[in-house]
């Protein structure tokens, strides 16, 4: 059976392959070949520029374009040849190797100073900067501008919603007023301060050979500081540098990373959960789209589905972000091999949070206030004004005030008549009084339309 969109097992390469188009040239085998080709051709220029090698003289114009343009040309077809490559040798890196000296046997320049390419390297010399630029790549090009959009979606709700008062619940059940956009706005700020987290977070890699010890490139060229040279191309690939390994980068940066991703996900499960639950009791109005079907046999229906495929998505995330953020920084002694196939499926786990990224801001763009059923809700719940009450009663000495609003209000349906009559009886001052009989629901909402505002 030909590999297909129908015939593909994982669903990110059949029904949702359309919508991850950005991340494909990244995460695919083909993106893995391309950036460890990447790091190969470079750490061969970078040696020959550092002029720290005489055998490797600094190359001319004509010899630097014809490595780069390895590089920015590389397709398919260079990529099918490398496999062809390793399913004669059974080693995907060194098939890479063997690539580029086959595309430059003809350059009389290059040909000369061919066995410099992978000059001191291991192969997870190269697998670990090809994963710590897929990841660096995916990040810039495709999470940040997600998580951007999202959060100015957001924010531009929160402000739009700032004074739509409504009831809040907290255990389910009906508490102290906010508004819409005050909610919103909670998930704006929990987003931004772990967002910088993500960012924060440091790349990092190594070269540095076998164990993690420069053994060959210093038995090679002792008068050479290796280490300089390793952190200064480390950092060529605007990558942070980190001298302390075995044969492989430990990883504990990528848990990191994994980790603050999967708190962003965390807080967009519990707010499509939130969304999901208002658009239940109405609080939400969802437009229609003309063509779609809700249901197979309740034609009135309009589902919540971008939600629920969102939270959907977000857990499978997690848990790969979860799984590799435990298991990619243990490894057996100086190196197992247990990290390689989980590192090829971070791909896996960034298509899973894209597509619910995706699913939510189409989910939002369809959601409205229905500001009238809110208003009812909110006017049908007078008890939450008993919290109110009791704070002036406390304020002003009154007798046991929590008590006398407890035995008024707890489990009982309580109008704004009820309260006022109780209001009536208190000794308070006038203008406290007045202030209470003036106050409704949707007036109790402390600071929530500014906090709302400020985000």
């Amino acid at each position: 059976m030909t590999i297909s969109t129908l015939t593909a097992i994982s669903p990110l390469d059949g029904r949702y392959a359309e919508k991850l188009s950005t991340l494909r040239p990244i995460f695919s085998e083909f993106g893995l070949i391309r950036f460890r080709l990447m790091v190969e051709v470079k750490w061969l220029l970078f040696l020959a520029q550092s002029k720290c090698i005489k055998e490797l003289p600094e190359l001319s114009v004509h010899a630097k374009n014809t490595l780069l343009k390895l590089i920015d040309t590389f397709s398919e077809q260079d990529a099918l040849r490398i496999k062809h490559i390793e399913s004669g040798i059974n080693h995907d890196v060194k098939a890479v190797e063997y690539f580029i000296k086959e595309h430059i046997g003809q350059h009389t320049e290059l040909s000369a100073i061919s066995e410099f390419i992978h000059f001191g390297c291991t192969s997870e010399d190269i697998n670990n900067l090809a994963y710590a630029l897929m990841v660096k790549t995916a990040l810039q090009q495709v999470l940040l501008p997600a998580l951007d959009e999202m959060q100015q979606t957001l924010g531009d709700m929160a402000h739009t919603y700032s004074d739509i008062a409504m009831l809040a619940r907290t255990h389910g059940q009906a508490a102290s007023p906010t508004t819409v956009g005050k909610e919103i706005a909670n998930v704006v700020a929990r987003l931004q301060r772990q967002v910088s987290t993500l960012t924060n977070v440091a790349l990092l890699g190594k070269l540095n050979g076998a164990t993690g010890n420069f053994n060959a490139l210093v038995i090679a060229y002792p008068e050479v500081d290796w280490q300089e040279i390793s952190q200064q191309f480390v950092r060529s690939l605007e990558l942070e540098w980190n001298p302390y390994t075995t044969q492989i980068e430990p990883h504990d940066y990528l848990a990191e990373f994994f980790q603050a991703l999967s708190r962003i996900n965390t807080i967009l499960i519990d707010f499509c959960r939130d969304v999901w639950g208002y658009i239940a009791f109405g609080y939400f109005k969802q437009q229609s789209v003309a063509n779609e079907v809700g249901s197979s046999t309740m034609p009135h229906k309009i589902n919540p589905i971008d939600f629920e495929n969102a939270e959907g998505n977000l857990g499978i995330a997690n848990a790969l972000l979860l799984h590799m953020s435990e298991k990619l920084p243990i490894s057996r002694f100086q190196r197992d091999l247990s990290d390689s196939t989980v590192l090829r499926n971070i791909g896996v786990a960034f298509a899973h949070t894209v597509l619910a990224y995706q699913s939510c801001l189409r989910g939002l763009h369809k959601i409205i206030p229905d500001e009238a059923k809110i208003a009812q809700e909110l006017s049908s719940h007078c008890e939450v004004l008993g919290e109110a009450i009791q704070t002036i009663m406390r304020r002003f000495g009154l007798d046991m005030p929590y008590e006398q609003l407890k035995a008024l209000t707890r489990g009982k349906t309580v109008t704004e008549d009820d309260l006022h009559t109780f209001v009536q009886t208190l000794k308070l001052p006038p203008q406290a009084k007045k202030a209470l009989l003036e106050l409704t629901p949707s007036r109790y909402t402390g600071y929530a339309t500014d906090l709302a505002k400020r985000i």
